[in-house]
């Protein structure tokens, strides 16, 4: 009773602290407290925020040099520019070489992976686009070896410091992307967010010297049109080159341009995605491997090539003509927007065919958190605004004009399509990425073994796992194992079969089978259509075919210099959209 008693009162004095615990005792416990969330729980809750308010500023003040350089007299020179890029490039070249010593010497300890992120197709799609990255970094240094006497040093370094950064962010994407960082957390949400915005500064400054160039080539026509109000600048070195082949190299960049654009932009967010991953607790899903069939596929498919070889035609066509006189220049115009019509009018009707089918689908959607589906999506709204702003400002110049061309009422309704288009191509592209999987179930009824038991005095009847046998086609898809078991209890048979029922003992849903099949080829189709069209889309305008420069329309209603800037800021994200729209719905054809 007296150690029970004792035991009480330790247990009651060890809650209720006595109060003649001394002041300082209490400070110090309190300083304690406060140290331990301040060293413990603060990095781990705002080192997103930090990180991320890190790579803004990082965006900005290159934004701010690269701004500076587009005024003609400025202090700010392009080597200046350069060599902030080269010096993001080397910090980002000595992280992925730390990340990856570091994951080397701690083989023993296995990573979570995001299998979302970063998949094997997509990282294909980078490879390639940095392959022609690197003939473009080539072609650089051919460039800078003619004009070395008179340029910068900073000039000939950045192509070369580019390429070992190109083939480094190879194989990290390659190794490394889809990897869950859950040490040194803080650490590397810099490092993460470092490598996503030294990429969009590499991705600004291809699309401002881009965008000069067809600026200048602009110009240019109107100067071969008789206007005598436009100044074009002089970008070329002053001095003699010192091989023969400098205004190859220098005509050649601006083929490379669009691609090197499309893999700086791309990687800026599969790192984005990386960097979200950072300390996420994986959800456990049962991934299926995913085999993509092309069974059913023609009217797809040629249709997308028919839409692909009219738009080379329509691109080589209109560069011919759009610089000629101004009676050529208007009929590349319209040829322009005729054919965009007819391209936008059978996006929309695959789309709603598409969206259609998914109404009579009444499968769930998978809300499900996933970092990539979900920046997917808000990309294709954020870069969609792009195209929109361009569309509504060609709508409103067609109906404030006065005058009108011939093309006038036709680029109204190209500009409308527009609109339409994107709203319901992203409508398909986003409800087919969160569509929950449908072969789980359905395809189960036509790929797995019919499984039935016998029992006495019992009929045939379909079983999964009965008295004793294990149907193991409904755990594993990929290795069904179905074993053969006579088992006898109690004058009860049980036997397994792989085979055909018998005829009328069970009615099998052939006739659903039969429907989603057309129905999955339809999408099929729909998806490799619309997949070729965003293509031919993403060609035109990244090769210089831009009536939003040649109509002259806008221009009238907005002024040349707002008009330009609206333009040079919109047509990136519009490229952006369309190449974005490629990759989801190669993923979107994938998953069907």
């Amino acid at each position: 009773m007296v150690e029970n008693g004792v035991l009480d009162i330790m247990y009651l004095n060890k809650n209720n602290p006595s109060p003649a615990l001394s002041s300082s005792d209490k400070e110090k416990k309190n300083f304690d407290n406060f140290k331990i969330s301040f060293t413990d729980d603060y990095p781990k809750k705002n080192a997103e925020i930090l990180s991320g308010q890190y790579g803004i500023n990082l965006l900005l003040v290159g934004l701010s040099l690269m701004l500076a350089l587009s005024y003609r007299g400025s202090a700010v020179k392009e080597e200046h520019i350069l060599s902030f890029l080269i010096s993001l490039m080397i910090l980002q070249i000595i992280w992925m070489l730390w990340y990856i010593i570091r994951k080397d010497r701690q083989k023993c300890f296995v990573s979570e992976k995001d299998s979302d992120a970063g998949t094997s197709w997509l990282r294909g799609g980078l490879t390639l686009l940095a392959l022609i990255s690197l003939i473009m970094d080539a072609f650089r240094i051919g460039y800078y070896v003619g004009y070395k006497t008179c340029m910068s040093p900073a000039v000939g370094v950045y192509p070369v410091i580019h390429a070992v950064h190109t083939i480094s962010q190879v194989h990290f994407l390659w190794f490394h992307v889809n990897d869950v960082i859950k040490t040194f957390e803080t650490f590397e949400r810099f490092g993460v967010i470092h490598a996503v915005f030294t990429n969009l500064l590499l991705w600004c400054n291809g699309v401002i010297s881009e965008a000069e160039h067809l600026l200048d080539t602009h110009k240019r026509r109107l100067l071969d049109l008789g206007y005598t109000n436009v100044t074009v600048g002089d970008k070329e070195p002053h001095c003699n080159c010192t091989t023969n082949i400098c205004s190859i190299f220098s005509h050649s960049l601006y083929y490379l341009y669009p691609f090197n654009i499309e893999y700086h932009i791309f990687v800026s967010v599969v790192l984005f995605v990386m960097w979200k991953n950072i300390g996420r607790i994986i959800e456990y899903q049962r991934h299926q491997k995913v085999v993509m069939r092309t069974k059913g596929l023609f009217a797809g498919p040629i249709l997308g090539l028919i839409a692909l070889a009219s738009t080379i035609t329509v691109l080589v066509v209109y560069i011919l003509q759009v610089g000629d006189s101004v009676e050529t220049r208007e009929s590349a115009v319209t040829m322009f927007y005729c054919y965009g019509i007819v391209m936008l009018l059978f996006m929309c009707l695959a789309g709603s065919v598409g969206l259609l089918i998914f109404r009579s689908d009444n499968l769930p959607l998978d809300y499900s958190k996933n970092p990539s589906r979900k920046l997917d999506a808000d990309l294709l709204f954020g870069t969609a605004i792009g195209s929109w702003l361009m569309s509504w400002c060609s709508i409103l110049a067609v109906i404030s004009a006065t005058t009108r061309p011939v093309y006038g009422w036709i680029n109204f309704m190209y500009s409308l399509l527009i609109i339409i288009e994107k709203y319901i191509q992203n409508l398909f592209i986003i409800e087919s990425l969160h569509r929950k999987e449908e072969t789980n179930e359905r395809d189960e009824v036509e790929t797995i073994p019919e499984i039935y038991s016998v029992s006495a005095g019992s009929s045939l009847s379909l079983a999964s796992s009965y008295n004793g046998i294990i149907n193991r086609a409904f755990e594993n898809q990929d290795k069904v194992c179905v074993s053969l078991e006579t088992d006898q209890e109690d004058n009860n048979q049980v036997y397994s079969h792989t085979g055909s029922l018998p005829e009328g003992s069970i009615s099998l849903p052939t006739r659903s089978s039969a429907k989603l099949s057309k129905r999955r080829r339809v999408l099929k189709n729909i998806a490799v259509f619309l997949f070729l069209c965003n293509i031919s889309f993403w060609i035109l305008p990244a090769f210089g075919c831009r009536p939003q420069f040649d109509n002259g329309m806008e221009e009238k209603t907005f002024g040349y210099a707002i008009w330009t800037t609206v333009v040079n800021v919109a047509m990136p994200l519009n490229l952006f959209y369309r190449m974005h729209s490629v990759a989801s719905l190669f993923e979107v054809f994938r998953k069907v």
